[in-house]
């Protein structure tokens, strides 16, 4: 029945294949849980507390959305892209339009919405697939390794590995302590396990 609705052997994988393809997404997206609601929330930001969202609110609609909406894509189109809120975006609504512009986090969803509905336009009509094609290689390529620096960023500071500098952005932390050597062991058996090439390296580390 799977083999039906999926084509596995069609599309080259198998049904062991995509599982721990798709267990190994979810553990390298699972951040989003928690990152989210905090960023929203203004967790740690004394000030602006009482302007960010509930916590446990926004964690549970970020589960639901990328839970329905990634199911949605794999059963409707057959492709398997987890889709889940950009990080770069909520960091836009919290510090951009609501500490830096002033607006309530209603006024700043409501700006959310109108882009959606214009990109919704921008679908329907074709103009968001010319952008796309109109944008050079190499800048589709930096913007994905940008994300990729900023999510090794976060990382690197919950680790323990880098912290805020006095007269500088970040400075290396004093490298002691569980969270650091977790992450340092993480990160060295990671990428032994994928210079020697073993499939679900990624998630092997992340399991170690």
């Amino acid at each position: 029945m799977l083999e039906n609705l999926f084509k596995f052997r069609q599309n080259g994988t198998t049904l062991a294949r995509d599982t721990v393809a798709g267990l190994t997404t979810f553990m390298v997206m699972a951040y989003i849980i928690f990152v989210n609601p905090v960023i929203l929330g203004f967790v740690g930001i004394k000030d602006l507390q009482p302007m960010g969202l509930p916590f446990a609110a926004v964690l549970t609609s970020t589960c639901l959305v990328a839970g329905v909406i990634t199911l949605v894509m794999g059963l409707y189109t057959n492709r398997a892209y987890a889709i889940a809120p950009g990080m770069g975006l909520n960091a836009v609504v919290a510090f951009s339009l609501v500490a830096a512009g002033g607006l309530t986090m209603k006024g700043a969803m409501g700006i959310i919405f109108l882009e959606g509905v214009v990109i919704t336009l921008l679908v329907l009509t074709g103009l968001r697939e010319a952008i796309f094609h109109a944008v050079p290689l190499q800048l589709k390529k930096a913007v994905a390794i940008g994300i990729g620096f900023f999510i090794l960023f976060i990382g690197l500071v919950d680790g323990g590995l880098v912290v805020a500098g006095s007269g500088t952005p970040v400075t290396l932390g004093d490298w002691v302590g569980v969270p650091v050597a977790v992450t340092l062991f993480g990160l060295i058996v990671t990428i032994i396990m994928l210079t020697r090439g073993w499939k679900g390296a990624i998630l092997l580390g992340i399991v170690f």
